[in-house]
């Protein structure tokens, strides 16, 4: 048998099943993978101690003939956005120094419920503020495919470290939160599958906010179906959260049937881009086709507002950021600069605590939010997102789900694009609509760019219709048979 972190979910699901292998085997495979791969930054902090013991306590269930499900045994990384009880969360931030929750955040306690291991806390931009996973306190993450002269990549962001170890098969699956596109971009970029889940779908509580009404927890994992897994492991209501929804949560991986006879499958006519690359166009044609090829009917669509969805993003999202990161003071917790006054311990904390993408979002969302502002950017900009979801509602009345690329481009260099935040923005541009209007979304892998890198292609659902959203992606999934690897795991 060959090395056990080389396994999907479903396939270590099974193996652990039939006694192929132990939780514990499976484990210590996944922590030398871990340690092995230090080079790529993934991990802020890795907590080989506490998986060995819960491995260890899930084939004690098991062999008592008690196993919790699917995920119970599986090692998983966490975004170090997931508040974990006595270990550090730090958000990326050096604001947050030496913070050690004496609680867990739902979402990872679902998990922990599920039997999951958890290897350690994923790197991260920032507060979850970036594209590229550069504005991390602790570093930037690589991306484990490599640039065709041998340049590091950037492995897409927010979520950048828990895409990379998905990606790097230090664990079959992982768990990120997506704000703009901070799940989807980074599967993209790294070559696995990504979902967001619906807004609500998953709680929010315990985990550290940016911009409250646009964050959601989801999972990264190396196929559709190991995403299914990891989502109904991962959701339910919350009373602790009250945007939490309270719905059931389904049996997410009976729904992929493998055929999508009878399905409707949209194509946006606004996600054509000026100057987007050709192959990106030419890939999106062909999943296109694939989905046609295996039963469903193509339909051309309209959004006409999606184009106002990312500048409209850039000022809702800045000012919920300004809102919830005005907890972050040196008083109760975290970092403190001292100063002759209180004010100016505080200006003294906040800014040497806040890196500069941080500082700059809190200063834009401060602006949109002060008087005389108000009404002209932040109002305007609900009152647009108000018309984009009405337009997703429209076009959900004539298609089952949406197709679309997830990024307007392949992994590029660490360091292009640093001094231009606007071209940094532009690569959520095919991701931020579903946020915006709270919608599922899923990047699936589905081809290589002329430099051999992944591209993946995006599919949007109705709200808390990951059913259907996940079989037409496992459908894509089947069609595209991406079995490329990146050379950091001898690819070529």
């Amino acid at each position: 048998m060959g090395k056990l972190n080389d396994l999907t979910i479903a396939e270590a699901r099974d193996g652990l099943a039939a006694g192929d292998f132990s939780a514990a085997e499976l484990t210590e495979d996944c922590i030398t993978a871990m340690e092995a791969a230090r080079n790529l930054n993934a991990f802020i902090t890795e907590t080989p101690e506490i998986a060995r013991e819960r491995a260890a306590t899930s084939d004690a269930r098991r062999a008592r003939g008690e196993a919790l499900g699917a995920l119970d045994g599986i090692p998983i990384a966490v975004k170090d956005l997931f508040c974990t009880t006595g270990t550090l969360t730090s958000a990326a931030s050096h604001i947050l120094d030496g913070f050690t929750p004496t609680y867990e955040s739902t979402v990872s306690q679902n998990l922990i419920n599920a039997g999951a291991v958890i290897l350690g806390k994923t790197n991260l931009d920032e507060f979850a503020m970036g594209s590229a996973n550069i504005t991390s306190y602790y570093g930037n993450v690589k991306n484990p495919w490599i640039g065709p002269n041998g340049e590091d990549l950037v492995p897409g962001g927010s979520s950048g470290g828990s895409a990379t170890a998905v990606a790097a098969n230090i664990c079959p699956g992982s768990i990120g939160t997506d704000t703009g596109g901070s799940i989807r971009q980074p599967a993209s970029l790294c070559g696995v599958v990504g979902m967001k889940p619906t807004y609500g779908r998953c709680s929010r509580w315990g985990t550290v906010a940016f911009a409250s009404s646009l964050d959601q927890a989801g999972p990264f994992a190396r196929t559709v179906r190991d995403n299914a897994l990891m989502l109904e492991g991962m959701a339910g209501h919350d009373p602790k959260d009250s945007t939490s929804a309270p719905i059931d949560v389904p049996n997410f991986e009976a729904s992929i049937s493998g055929d999508l006879k009878g399905l409707t499958v949209g194509i946006p006519e606004e996600y054509t881009l000026d100057g987007m690359p050709e192959e990106i166009q030419a890939l999106w044609d062909q999943g296109a086709a694939w989905m046609r090829e295996v039963g469903a009917e193509i339909k051309p669509v309209s959004l006409p507002h999606t184009k106002y969805a990312l500048p409209a993003y850039y000022i809702v999202a800045p000012a919920e950021a300004s809102s919830n990161l005005a907890r972050y003071d040196g008083v109760r917790y975290g970092l403190r600069v001292e100063g002759a006054t209180l004010d100016e311990m505080y200006e003294n904390t906040r800014g040497s605590g806040f890196g500069a993408e941080v500082r700059r979002r809190v200063m834009i969302g401060t602006y949109v939010l002060s008087a005389g502002y108000y009404d002209a950017y932040y109002v305007k900009a609900q009152q647009v997102r108000t018309i984009i979801l009405n337009e997703f509602n429209t076009v959900f009345e004539d298609v089952d789900v949406l197709l679309t690329p997830t990024a307007p481009n392949a992994a590029f260099p660490i360091g292009a694009k640093m001094d231009d935040p606007v071209a940094m923005y532009l690569n959520d541009v095919f991701t931020v609509p579903a946020n915006m209007a709270g919608l599922p979304g899923i990047s699936v892998p589905a081809g290589l760019d002329k430099s051999g890198l992944p591209l993946g292609l995006q599919i949007v659902a109705k709200p808390f219709d990951e059913e259907t959203m996940l079989r037409a992606a496992d459908a894509l999934e089947r069609a595209a048979n991406f079995t490329a690897k990146p050379r950091y795991l001898g690819g070529q």
